[in-house]
């Protein structure tokens, strides 16, 4: 019996140290860390349990977290994630795609191909689907053969693909060749109908750049040591604005003591021009934030996007009254409290037309949402009116009295979930909606945590430098997996 127990206890203690390996491999993995980190984790946890519980020492080292084995455990812990993900996908009732593509640090093209699926249940399952280096060109057909085979790999039926995201260049949402029209077609072929959609983030940076301001931007960039400015994100841009306006009074007595003046900072209009371009372009930062991150649906974006076009037409209405009100532009509001006696008063109609301009990009930019904002507002109140096939079940809804009380306590999807199969079946489709992507913000993300780690020199910063909280979740992992919680009484 005895034997027994050391045998069990031996088995036990061996299947703790390899779950500790993984679990140590893939917060590694997550803090987007190098592999060999794995070495160096290991040398505090030792040091560490020599001086708290030296009788744990060899339960410990028989965690191995060589740069290889790591290595090994991410792959076998990625191959384990595409068998789950074959599995999950057998139940799609719909599916989207998110594809992007970038040139990383060492000249390569990849291509980031993401997948959301949502099943009977209204579960939504989002993953990256596959990664891929493009070493030859890439055309809309080669970009076309890549998320091919990437949908073909898991068995992904494609007249199961409601919808395609892009960032909308040219290989990607070409009208007759770029990859978002073949895999239409191919959807169409196989029976099924998608639609194709150009990233919403990506459209408002586009219409943001609409506010060229290059008399007011060109003199702020020549400071870029206020705050580093990038003209492509259109984020940087506001935060260089911003920090530009909050030290102008000190830039402009420094500039004095060199000088070296700034003639803009004693113009009035120069000033009123900078104070309008700060509040606008803090308010598409707000925009830009909110359409961001992941997990969001289709009608959480378009109706962001929606109340930014109900905001664009109030500022317009209040930049052109008599008595302009500038609530809202509160950079504004202080160069005109600063120049009382100036006619900045006489740019607020200039100012209204720069708004309108905007809103009606805007408008032009977001057609392939607007083509689709019935579907979308159906699904978030489908207490409104629906197209004929809809309205039968549509009138069961509206009759039901618990049913209405619960669409107002309960979230969409949880609505949507308890919704009796059998009774709602063709209302219960437009669960779809759930598995659409608005943005390529995922591929974004991607592309930076990529870029970062290809950097050389963020790596040997890394290998050197290890941050308080990601120790501290390693060691904490280990010492939960392999039973030793007494050791955490260690603060590092």
């Amino acid at each position: 019996m005895s034997q027994q127990r050391f045998f069990t206890r031996a088995r036990e203690l061996n299947e703790n140290a390899t779950k500790a390996s993984y679990e140590v491999a893939t917060l590694i993995a997550k803090n987007c860390k190098s592999f060999s980190e794995g070495d160096f984790i290991e040398e505090c946890v030792m040091k560490m349990v020599e001086n708290i519980c030296p009788e744990k020492k060899q339960e410990f080292a028989n965690i191995c977290l060589a740069r290889n084995t790591v290595a090994r455990r991410a792959e076998e812990i990625s191959s384990d994630i595409k068998r789950q993900l074959t599995s999950k996908g057998v139940d799609f009732d719909f599916f989207s795609i998110a594809c992007d593509e970038s040139m990383d640090l060492s000249d390569t093209v990849q291509l980031l191909i993401f997948m959301r699926g949502v099943d009977d249940e209204m579960n939504v399952t989002e993953e990256l689907l596959d990664l891929q280096s493009l070493t030859d060109q890439t055309r809309g057909k080669d970009l076309f053969v890549s998320v091919s085979s990437a949908i073909d790999d898991i068995k992904l039926p494609w007249n199961k693909l409601t919808g395609i995201i892009t960032d909308g260049a040219p290989a990607m949402a070409g009208e007759r060749s770029g990859l978002a029209t073949l895999i239409c077609n191919k959807v169409i072929e196989e029976g099924g109908k998608a639609m194709k959609l150009h990233c919403i983030i990506h459209q408002q940076v586009l219409c943001a750049k609409h506010l060229k301001y290059d008399h007011v931007m060109k003199p702020v960039a020549e400071y870029e040591d206020v705050v580093y400015h990038n003209d492509i994100r259109w984020l940087s841009r506001g935060s260089a604005l911003q920090r530009f306006y909050s030290l102008k009074k000190e830039i402009g007595e420094f500039l004095e003591t060199k000088e070296q003046p700034m003639r803009e900072l004693s113009d009035p209009i120069w000033l009123a021009d900078l104070g309008f371009l700060v509040d606008i372009t803090k308010h598409l930062n707000v925009l830009n934030t909110s359409l961001q991150g992941k997990d969001a649906a289709e009608n959480q974006l378009y109706s962001h996007l929606k109340a930014f076009g109900t905001k664009l037409q109030l500022f317009i209405r209040q930049l052109s009254q008599t008595q302009p009100n500038l609530i809202n532009f509160s950079a504004l509001q202080e160069i005109m409290n600063s120049f009382p006696q100036d006619n900045i008063r006489a740019q607020m109609s200039k100012y209204a037309a720069v708004i309108t301009s905007l809103a009606g990009k805007f408008k032009w930019r977001f057609q392939d949402f607007v083509a689709i904002k019935n579907e979308i507002s159906l699904f978030s109140s489908p207490f409104s009116v629906a197209p004929d096939q809809l309205q039968l079940e549509l009138i069961e809804l509206h009759c039901d009295s618990e049913l209405r009380s619960h669409h107002q306590q309960l979230s969409l999807v949880n609505f949507y979930r308890q919704l009796d199969k059998s009774r709602f079946q063709e209302i219960r489709t437009l669960k779809k909606m759930l598995s659409l992507f608005g943005s390529t913000y995922m591929c974004e993300q991607t592309f930076s945590a990529m870029n970062f780690n290809k950097n050389r020199s963020s790596k040997e910063q890394n290998t050197h430098s290890i941050d308080r909280g990601y120790s501290r979740k390693c060691f904490t992992q280990i010492c939960e997996t392999t039973k030793n919680k007494n050791c955490l009484n260690y603060c590092i």
